[in-house]
Order: structure tokens, then C-alpha cells, then sequence
């Protein structure tokens, strides 16, 4: 069967206007073709009085074909050629690959003092920022940037979620920006900030805050930035603290303790999505929350559990996630984005990788890789299965074959069926996930999608319309989701052509973002119009993913380091003391564990920073565009750039 970018029979996208089949992996062609030669003539022999100059020339023309050929002629079609069989090959005018081309000539090499040079411009990124905050607006949560001043909650008016419900009057933007500090190898601005964090904040407040973002930004940040602290090998510097005595852990401690109320009196075991610091949850508060604000807590929950050596943490995290899987939908696999924690009905139907659902599926994958529990690979495993089946569309190979590029829509959790033709920023995280997962191709043309948007405006709207080429919802928070995804993907290929993407990502935001006082939120993509505020993931992830990508002897890059980031970017390491819990047979459910043999393609995971797992792409092809021109021409079309 094939499938189209839209949801009309017999639709397409603007410019494209060919399917792909997704009937088996590879190229799938109408038929068996032979092997056609380019240019049409064969190579003649020798003669005898050929002069030994002419015999050399032509050798070196013949080798410079073959390697060529390389560039669109697949390794199973050559097998196909060596075995004297036809292969299915489909037009060769379709999937060449031209290092000569004009994507080839600005991809193809990233010289290392520009490299160099980008680093110190994300690092002077990152301090314009924090200094602005520590400066003009601590201790409250946020900097407006425009007008140079401190931002806390909204007392005067609550139903202000978009800003209630992150802002708790506990200095979120220093305690979220703690890690990059280390990262930076700022050591004493590290050490100066933790005491700070230790001295001034407090949580006993009296602020109603959203479970999922103090969970991520808050939590997460104290459970890393006390790593550490107190990590014997100090990688980054020594940033360690005389008379340290495990503040942050406690501190770390005392807001989970702050967020357990939200997992009470539920009947499904899934939490309330908000929590009053001092008062627990609210009279009459919701019952509807989105997926990812129920089930993306095991990761920072997991981590607190097994540092104390309390499993109360860790369990009130994995029922919600156990309960929301249970929850699918029995014939497509697929959750909704928002669900009744009394009721379990969904209230919100649409399944997809954007707003709702991302770091649902993103902290699956990552509990396993850090806790080793066999249930979250394979609820990871069968979730993976499902978006490959109901939500993905165009061809079915990334780098070969015909077609639309893939893409991935929102759709109908009980049908599959297509419910709108836009995206959103946040599914930008997306291919990072598929380099964790090792599916590096299709990350490869998923990012590439996002990229060609990007170009396009000079950053992300927040929803884009795949079917109008144009902006459903316009402005840009200075999300990270496209920077992390970069980083991961240089990581697992070392193509320059991920160091080109963060150097338009970097010189973008500085030409556009930059504030009197820090870097701002754009209004509208398209004029360019700028909002008076500057959230802190900007320092906590956007800056800390532009800084590695450039810093290539980073330590978090060494060899033998393994690092994994929240989804919130803060750095944990892999540590053998999250992998052996006294309580690990409470957590493991009574069905048999899956075989070996329906855990993932990698024989192990590993890390996207540890260079072992660059397997996955072929040496040669850290030479070439990791997506042939022609696709990536393509794509530029399908977002109206060309």
C-alpha cells in the first residue's frame, strides 16, 4: 500500500507528488532493472603503443568513476552486479549524490578554528544570558530581557498557567543553569552558584506549580549538579565545595516529598498535573492531564529512589507510567495526549511525537538505559513499533527510493487516521531519540526536515503546517529540541554537516534573539518580533547542546565517559549504584521478560557520546552529506525554500 503526506486519498504535498512504498525495507521499484552505466560507453582496452601516461590517466579516471558510483549505487546492488544478477534498481537520475553540487560544496567541511570559534561564541551565548540574569533579575525565576528585570509567578492572576505553572519562586533559571556551569568548566561560578542555591532557596512556598516542569527543571538539576559534586573523578575541574554535606540531595528530597501529594487520592495511580508547595493539590483541580506530564517523572524519581535508598520515589513514578500503558489502544498500540487520572478515558485522541506525548516516549528508553529495568525496553520497543506503523509516512528509506521524505504526522489514536497536517517544535527531539535508539537513518531524514524549516525562518515556529508550508502557531521560546537532536546526530556520524547546522542554529539566535539584556523569545518567526522573556531552558539546554557540539574535547567526550541527558539536558552518568536496587524485584511485573531477541538492534545500548557506538554509520560516508542532494532538495521543497 502507499502512503501520502496527507490525509485526502490521492493527495500530496506541494512539489511532491510520488509514494513510497512501505510494503518492505529498502527500495521498492516496479520491477527487476539491470545495472545502467553512466555515460553510455564502455571503457576500451590498451593498445599496445598506448604511451604509459595515457595507460596511468586512465586508471586514475576509472577509479574516480568507481568511487563515484559509491555515492547511489547501493551495497546491495553492487553484490547484485559482482553475482552477475540484476538488482532492483530503480532511476539512477533519482539518488545520485554529487559531492560537486552546491550542498555539497557548503556541507562537505568544517575547518577547526571556525569550529573553535563557534564554541566561544555559545559560551559567550551562555554568559550574556546568565550574567544578565544574576544581574537584573535574581532571585526570581526569570530575566525579562527587553526590559532588564526579574520575573516570578503570576500571584495577581492563577489561571495564568502558561506562566504559573514553571515559575515557583525558587530561582529557576539559576538552579536549571547549575550543570552547564560544570560543563563550561566554569568552576568557580559553579561553586558560587550552588552555594547560592544552597543559602537562598528555599521550597517552602506557598506557589502552585505544574508536577512535570519542577520535576524536569528543578529536580533534575539538583540531582545532576550533586553528582557532580561529588563524582571522586571530578572530570570537568574540581568542583568540589569544602564542608559539602549532600545540601542539593536534600534539597532534591525535600521538593519531591513537596510532589508526592499529586499521586494521591487518583484512581489510576497517575498524579494531578499540579501541586501547591505548601498545601498539596488544589480544591478542585483538574482530573485531565497530558501524557507526558504523567509519565515522564521515573527518570529524575528513579535516579532520587536509588541515591537514598528509598523506593517510594521511584514506584509512585513507575505505576503512573504502567498505568498510562495499560491504557493503549488494544488495535493501533497508540496513547492519546490527554487522559482522566479518575477515570482513565481519554480526553484528548491524538497520538503523535509532538506537545503531550515526547518525553513520554523519550524517558522509556532512557529509564532503561540508566536503570536496566527489561519492562522499559519493551514498553519502549512495542512504542516504537507503533509510531513506526500508524504515524509515519513517505518512503520507506530515508536515503534511497522514491517518494516523500518521511515524516512523521498526528494521527488518531484508535484509527490511525491522519487529524491535522501540522507539526510541532517539540517533535524536533525526536531524531535524537532515534540515535539512542540507533535508527540513525530515518533520524537523519527526520532532522533534515526540521533543518530545511529552520533555514526557511530563521528558527522553529512552534506549530508548522506540512501541507501549507506555513506557520500554524509563529513564535519560538528559544526551544532546544533541533540543537539537541544536532548534537546527538554529530555525536553518532562526526559529519560536518551537523556543525554547519549548529553554526546556522548559533548565528540565527544571535542575529535575531539577542536582547538588550539576554536573548528573548520570538514573537513571530516571520518578522522577526521579539517577546520579553527568556525561559530557562535557553541556558540549561539550548546554549549547553550549541557549547558540545563545538566542544569536541569536552569530557563529557572521553573515552570511556557515559553521559545521558534528561529531557530537561541535565547530565547524568551511567553509575553501576543505579543499576542495584534492594527493591528490584517489587518493580519487575510477573510477565516473562521478552527474549533477547526483541530488545533492540544494538547488541547494547550505549551512549550517543561514547564513540563506539559510531558503527552505526560507515566511515566513508563522514566524508559525504549524510542525506543525498537530491533528497535534500526535496525537502527544501516540501518546505517551500526552492
Amino acid at each position: 500500500m502507499c502512503w501520502f503526506l496527507t490525509g485526502r486519498p490521492g493527495g500530496h504535498v506541494k512539489g511532491l507528488v510520488q509514494s513510497a512504498s512501505r510494503e518492505a525495507v529498502g527500495v521498492s521499484c516496479p520491477g527487476p532493472r539491470p545495472i545502467r552505466r553512466r555515460g553510455g560507453a564502455c571503457p576500451g582496452s590498451v593498445g599496445p603503443g598506448m604511451r604509459w601516461w595515457s595507460a596511468v590517466l586512465g586508471l586514475l579516471v576509472l577509479r574516480l568513476g568507481l568511487h563515484a558510483l559509491r555515492g547511489f549505487i547501493s551495497p546491495r546492488t553492487a553484490r547484485a552486479a559482482r553475482s552477475g544478477r540484476a538488482g532492483p534498481v530503480c532511476r539512477t537520475s533519482y539518488g545520485r549524490f554529487h559531492l560537486g553540487d552546491e550542498y555539497g560544496r557548503r556541507y562537505s567541511s568544517f575547518p577547526a578554528g571556525l569550529r573553535r570559534q563557534m564554541r566561544e561564541m555559545a559560551r559567550g551565548m551562555f554568559s550574556f544570558g546568565y550574567d544578565s540574569y544574576m544581574r537584573f533579575a535574581f532571585p526570581e525565576d526569570e530575566l525579562n530581557p527587553i526590559l532588564c528585570r526579574g520575573r516570578g509567578p503570576d500571584t495577581g492572576n492563577p489561571s495564568n498557567l502558561n506562566i504559573n505553572d514553571v515559575l515557583g519562586n525558587y530561582s529557576l533559571t539559576l538552579i536549571d543553569a547549575l550543570d552547564t556551569l560544570a560543563v563550561m568548566g566554569n568552576t568557580s561560578e559553579f561553586q558560587r552558584a550552588v552555594r547560592l542555591v544552597i543559602d537562598t532557596v528555599t521550597f517552602d512556598k506557598d506557589s502552585t506549580v505544574q508536577v512535570f516542569e519542577a520535576n524536569i527543571r528543578i529536580l533534575g538539576s539538583l540531582l545532576s549538579a550533586h553528582i557532580i559534586l561529588t563524582d571522586s573523578k571530578q572530570p570537568f575541574g574540581n568542583m568540589t565545595i569544602s564542608g559539602y554535606d549532600n545540601e542539593l540531595l536534600h534539597m532534591a528530597h525535600d521538593l519531591a516529598v513537596r510532589l508526592l501529594p499529586a499521586f494521591e487520592n487518583t484512581r489510576t495511580g497517575m498524579p494531578y498535573p499540579r501541586v501547591n508547595l505548601q498545601k498539596g493539590v488544589p480544591p478542585h483541580s483538574l482530573n485531565e492531564t497530558c501524557t507526558a506530564g504523567a509519565g515522564s517523572l521515573l527518570v529524575e524519581f528513579g535516579i532520587l529512589s536509588r541515591l537514598l535508598g528509598d523506593s517510594t520515589f521511584e514506584w509512585v513514578a513507575r505505576r503512573a507510567v504502567r498505568a498510562l500503558w495499560s491504557l493503549r489502544n488494544n488495535n493501533t498500540g497508540l496513547l492519546g495526549n490527554v487522559v482522566d487520572i479518575q477515570t482513565g478515558h481519554w480526553v484528548g485522541k491524538q497520538s503523535g511525537l509532538g506537545a503531550g506525548l515526547d518525553s513520554f516516549f523519550e524517558y522509556l528508553l532512557k529509564s532503561y538505559i540508566l536503570f536496566g529495568e527489561e519492562e522499559d525496553l519493551h514498553m519502549f520497543n512495542e512504542a516504537y513499533r507503533s509510531i513506526q506503523n500508524h504515524l509515519r509516512r513517505g518512503r520507506e528509506s530515508c536515503n534511497e527510493g522514491e517518494g516523500d521524505p518521511p515524516l512523521y504526522v498526528n494521527v488518531n489514536m484508535f484509527n490511525g487516521q491522519i487529524m491535522n497536517t501540522w507539526i510541532d517544535s517539540l517533535q524536533a527531539f525526536f531524531p535524537g531519540l532515534q540515535v539512542l535508539k540507533g535508527d540513525i537513518e530515518d533520524a537523519i531524514c527526520l532532522h533534515a526536515f526540521y533543518y530545511a524549516i529552520w533555514k526557511r525562518y530563521g528558527a522553529l515556529p512552534e506549530r508548522y503546517n506540512w501541507q501549507l508550508q506555513a506557520p500554524d502557531v509563529s513564535f519560538y521560546p528559544l526551544r532546544p529540541e533541533l540543537v539537541e537532536s544536532t548534537y546527538l546526530l554529530y555525536q553518532a556520524t562526526k559529519n560536518p554537516f551537523y556543525l554547519h547546522v549548529g553554526m546556522d542554529i548559533l548565528l540565527s539566535l544571535e542575529k535575531h534573539a539577542k536582547a538588550e539584556c539576554g536573548y528573548a523569545t520570538l514573537h513571530h518567526v516571520v518578522d522577526k518580533s521579539q517577546e520579553d522573556r527568556m525561559e530557562s531552558f535557553f541556558l540549561s539546554e539550548t546554549c549547553k547542546y550549541l557549547f558540545l557540539l563545538f566542544d569536541d574535547e569536552n569530557p563529557v567526550h572521553a573515552t570511556g565517559s557515559k553521559y545521558l541527558f534528561t529531557t530537561e539536558g541535565h547530565l547524568i552518568p551511567l553509575d553501576p549504584r543505579f543499576r542495584n536496587t534492594a527493591w528490584k524485584d517489587i518493580f519487575n511485573p510477573k510477565e516473562k521478560a521478552q527474549s533477547s531477541s526483541e530488545k533492540l538492534s544494538q547488541t547494547k545500548l550505549r551512549t550517543a557520546n561514547s564513540s563506539t557506538n559510531c558503527y552505526r554509520v560507515p566511515a566513508e560516508r563522514r566524508y559525504s552529506l549524510p542525506l543525498k542532494s537530491v533528497y535534500m532538495r526535496q525537502i527544501d521543497q516540501m518546505v517551500g525554500l526552492l
